[in-house]
């Protein structure tokens, strides 16, 4: 038998997202600043939901290190979430001092585990992009919340990065990001199945450090992985010749959401 490497580009993506997040999870709960600032933001438009929550399971989708259900059992108080994700390495970084929380090792890219039918609480954030079909399985956490379940998401947008695609597009090199989701149609979706309690779109901005430094950031936090081959010496070379140093911020679309399903 032959074993794909799951970073190559013949491997499922699945398994090529969950090795670069594993090779990387050390550093995560560190160097995820934006994560962890939309977690804790997250939790935050969550506490007005919290006292009318119904009895049933709560779950943090794509958990990772656990940044938004510590934010959330922070802020809420109440049962601790089950947070589930594929990367074992990731979820390893939550097993801190004291009580382990509740984990799972779980490929949400095969739906949800029968016993989150009926939840009371599903969070999910900077998780629903890496997954094969995002609407689809969105559509599937909708609809497994219980009657006044509520669901809280945040998921970076397709107006991220345009200095980025405009490097690119200068460099004539592929554009090897993550194709983001739009935001529109996932507002659409969530508005057609559940209550919208807040919505917001933000747009969050870090300094332009260079092309190879900006690259250099994701892989440390394990977010390279790309359906796109990665770029030749020479292709690196051109995009960082092209790189629009002077421009002084790179920017992020995110969509924050929190919605409620009718009783």
């Amino acid at each position: 038998m032959v074993l794909l490497d799951p970073t190559a580009s013949g491997a499922p993506f699945s398994q090529r997202v969950q090795r670069c997040f594993g090779r990387s999870a050390a550093a995560y709960p560190h160097q995820a600043r934006l994560q962890a600032a939309i977690a804790e933001r997250l939790a935050g438009l969550l506490e007005r939901q919290a006292p009318a929550l119904p009895a049933g399971s709560r779950a943090d989708l794509g958990a990772g290190s656990g940044l938004l259900a510590g934010a959330i059992e922070r802020q809420l108080g109440g049962p601790r979430l089950l947070r589930l994700d594929s990367c074992p390495e990731l979820l390893q970084q939550d097993c801190g001092a004291g009580a382990p929380p509740p984990q799972r090792l779980w490929d949400l890219n095969g739906g949800l585990p029968g016993d989150l039918q009926g939840a009371a609480l599903l969070g999910s954030s900077f998780a629903l992009q890496w997954l094969e079909q995002p609407q689809r399985q969105l559509e599937h956490w909708c609809d497994a919340l219980a009657p006044q379940g509520v669901l809280a998401l945040a998921v970076p947008c397709a107006g991220s990065f345009a200095l980025w695609r405009q490097a690119c597009g200068l460099a004539q090199v592929p554009f090897t990001g993550l194709a983001l989701p739009e935001a529109d149609p996932l507002i659409a979706l969530v508005r057609g199945r559940l209550q919208l309690q807040r919505l917001q779109r933000l747009w969050f901005s870090r300094p332009n450090p260079g092309a190879l430094a900006f690259l250099r950031q994701f892989k440390g936090i394990g977010a390279q992985a790309s359906r796109t081959p990665r770029l030749s010496r020479g292709q690196l070379r051109q995009l960082e010749r092209h790189w629009p140093n002077h421009i002084p911020k790179l920017s992020w679309e995110v969509l924050v959401l929190v919605a409620r399903r009718a009783p």
